[in-house]
């Protein structure tokens, strides 16, 4: 169902895919938007026991299109560097593709929204008090991984396989 990777010796390993999603904070979400149009967005996301968390509201174009299509992906850029005497970018990035579950349970809204929120600002009081002022406009999204894959720049793999 999933392509293999055309430029396999740039491929990095699954523990490596998994690396960038704990240490990144942002990626670039993909949905079948309006009209079969693909619609991108950027979005916060945390890496959690397999899954990714990501919120957003309970309107909007990505609510909508995750509604009609459960398909997504997520790409997110780990390493992104110009080597300008080589005329090329130094990179490392992940694609996920998945199944998104909207979350509507207002227990695990709460217990995900905290959880979330913690990774970026170490304030439970604060962070308790923003999920619970938003929690009537707030929608927490689960991403399921069906295939993860990542690459770097064949530049990156020649200078690691040099050491």
């Amino acid at each position: 169902m999933f392509r293999e990777m055309r430029r396999k010796r740039q491929e990095l390993s699954r523990e490596r895919a998994e690396e960038i999603l704990k240490g990144r904070k942002l990626g670039v979400l993909g949905v079948n938007g309006d009209g079969g149009y693909p619609y991108t967005v950027p979005v916060n996301y945390t890496y959690q026991n397999g899954k990714i968390y990501f919120h957003g509201a309970k309107a909007g174009h990505k609510y909508d299109a995750m509604l009609r299509d459960d398909r997504v992906s997520l790409a997110v850029i780990d390493r992104d560097e110009i080597d300008a005497e080589r005329l090329t970018t130094l990179y490392t990035s992940v694609i996920v593709f998945g199944r998104v579950r909207i979350i509507e349970d207002e227990a695990e809204l709460i217990k995900l929204g905290m959880s979330f929120g913690l990774q970026f600002l170490n304030d439970p009081e604060k962070v308790e008090s923003e999920v619970k002022l938003e929690l009537p406009a707030l929608s927490m999204f689960e991403i399921t991984p069906e295939h993860i894959t990542a690459k770097a720049a064949k530049e990156l793999i020649r200078a690691e396989a040099e050491k």
